[in-house]
This record gives structure tokens, C-alpha cells and sequence, in this order.
């Protein structure tokens, strides 16, 4: 089993049937279960599989908490209420009112991800607005059987939340950590349309600040050298958003601009990796995607067309 401390563990939810793209939280104590990011309707079996390995009944399971409502952590919220209407979801403000009618949610994946949206993601059901619990940040909730703080780190979403199980140590930190695998490159995740570079710098301070241990991240594991992590998250973050600001600056389509930004971010990541590593970094965070919310942080400030 994959633990990362007494009742806190996670389950690889394999996700296009790879291994190492997704993770899923579990936190039991004393018969009270609760799931951090329970990934896409497309992994439940996976999930399901997972909890049986613990010897977790869908019964047991009182709150699903989400540190954003991107289908690859979010999707499989709305299935898993409707099957289990006795488990409340645990959401920002902002990412509530999506969770509760998805459609423009819906809308805006359909346009990126296409004919493909069923094969990714399955189903994308809403939540009952009696089974949301909003949060704000600055929140101690009770889930799991323990107590977690909530932080408020919006840079990769506008309505991404933080926990921190201050008995272990362990911040469970969503994508505000980026994608990280077998301790390959930091890859910050910039898909539109929320990126705000100052707002993710906060954040990592506001995680910081707890002093975590280990950050547990969605994509994927758990990491112990928290401040070097985050050190290279942040100098990353700035290699990336400059070269998106050097392709908007040149001639072309930002078709052309995407795919010439994955071809670079391509190499960047040979030279850090093998290719074994690079290919499963592709199915974690689709490059293309990446250049299209750093662009639109870009022309948002004004500098660039």
C-alpha cells in the first residue's frame, strides 16, 4: 500500500491506464473516511479497487474534499454523491457553484479536449448544493477522523484550496506543487484560463508557512524536500512563462505558438529525463494546453498581442 503516514494513504487511479498520473487520497481514522481529489469518473473502478485494498466500504466514506474542480481531480465527484448521497464535497466558493451545475465547465473542457471528452474524463455529474461545503481558505474542517486546515492558493485556479494535516505534517497540495514524477523536472501546470503567476508565488509562501513535512501531489506522490521542490516549481514556472512570452511575441497562430511550445518544453524535459518519464509527463499535463493559459496570463497584463 502507498502510506504516507497512520491513516493517510493513496491510490494510483491509473489514469488512461498508466500508472503514475494520478493520485488519490485517503484519510481514515476511527471508521471516518475521507477522499482528497478522487480523479475522473474514467478511474473509478481503479478507485474502487483501491478502497477494497484498504478494506474501505463506500459506507465508511463521509466527505470528498477537492483542492480544485479540473475533471482530472473533481470528475468523479458528482457520480460518486449521486451513487452515495451520504458524502458531502468540500469545494472552494468559487468552484461550488460548478460543481453544482457544470455545464459551462463542461463547455469550456469541450473546447480543448474535443470528441475525446468522454474517452479522458466519463462522466461529469453535478453535486447536490445540499452535499457542497464551501470554503474560503482559513478554514479548520473535520474529515477523516482528523483535522485539516484549508489555505486559499489560487495561481494554477482562481478556486484552488490547500489541506494540512498538521498531526503528520502532510499538505495536500493538489496541482499548486505542479507535476512531478519518480523526481523528474517540476512541470508547472498552466492550462487556461486562471494562471496568475504572482497569486501561485503567494501560495507556495501560504503552504510554506505550515512548515509541511511532505507535500502530496495529485500528479504524482508524495515529496519530502518541500522547500527545494517548490524553489524549482517557481524557476520553472519562469522558464515556461518566458518562453510563451517569446513565442507571442513572434509571427504566427497560436496553433502554431502551442505546438511550437510543446516542441520546446519537449526538449526541455529530455534533458532532464528519460523518455520514459517525458511520455507519461504528456498524458499528466498536455503541452499544447500549457502555452494557451500562459498566454492568456500574458495578454492579460497587457504584454503581449
Amino acid at each position: 500500500m502507498n502510506v504516507l503516514s497512520h491513516g493517510l494513504s493513496w491510490v494510483d487511479v491509473r489514469f488512461q491506464g498508466r500508472p503514475q498520473v494520478i493520485a488519490a487520497v485517503l484519510v481514515h481514522d476511527r471508521g471516518d473516511v475521507a477522499i482528497i481529489d478522487p480523479g475522473p469518473t474514467t478511474c473509478l473502478p481503479a478507485l474502487e479497487l483501491g478502497l477494497q485494498a484498504h478494506g474501505i466500504r463506500w459506507s465508511d466514506v463521509g466527505h470528498i474534499l477537492l483542492t480544485h474542480i479540473h475533471l482530472d481531480h473533481a470528475g468523479a465527484a458528482g457520480t460518486i454523491v449521486r451513487d452515495h448521497p451520504h458524502i458531502k464535497v468540500l469545494v472552494h466558493e468559487r468552484g461550488a457553484r460548478h460543481m453544482a451545475d457544470p455545464s459551462r465547465l463542461l463547455q469550456s473542457a469541450t473546447r480543448v479536449y474535443g470528441d475525446r471528452m468522454e474517452y479522458l474524463w466519463g462522466e461529469f455529474a453535478a453535486v447536490p448544493p445540499d452535499k457542497l461545503v464551501p470554503l474560503k481558505g482559513g478554514e479548520r474542517v473535520q474529515a477523516g477522523g482528523r483535522h485539516l486546515d484549508v489555505a486559499y492558493t489560487p495561481g494554477h485556479a482562481s478556486h484552488h484550496v490547500s489541506f494540512f494535516d498538521e498531526s503528520s505534517g502532510v499538505a495536500f497540495v493538489g496541482d499548486t506543487a505542479g507535476v512531478c514524477i519518480n523526481d523528474g523536472y517540476v512541470l508547472p501546470p498552466t492550462p487556461p484560463p486562471d494562471i496568475e503567476l504572482e497569486l501561485w508565488s503567494a501560495s507556495v509562501d501560504r503552504i510554506l508557512a505550515w512548515s509541511p513535512a511532505t507535500i502530496m501531489l495529485t500528479h504524482f506522490g508524495p515529496v519530502t524536500r518541500v522547500r527545494p521542490h517548490f524553489a524549482s516549481l517557481l524557476e520553472n514556472l519562469k522558464t515556461t512563462a518566458g518562453i510563451a512570452l517569446s513565442l507571442l511575441n513572434e509571427k504566427g497562430t497560436d496553433d502554431e505558438r502551442g505546438a511550437a511550445f510543446a516542441e520546446r518544453l519537449r526538449h526541455l524535459l529530455r534533458s532532464h529525463m528519460a523518455e520514459s518519464q517525458v511520455a507519461t509527463y504528456v498524458v499528466a499535463a498536455a503541452y499544447e494546453h500549457l502555452f494557451s493559459g500562459l498566454a492568456r496570463y500574458w495578454r492579460k497584463k497587457g504584454t503581449a498581442s
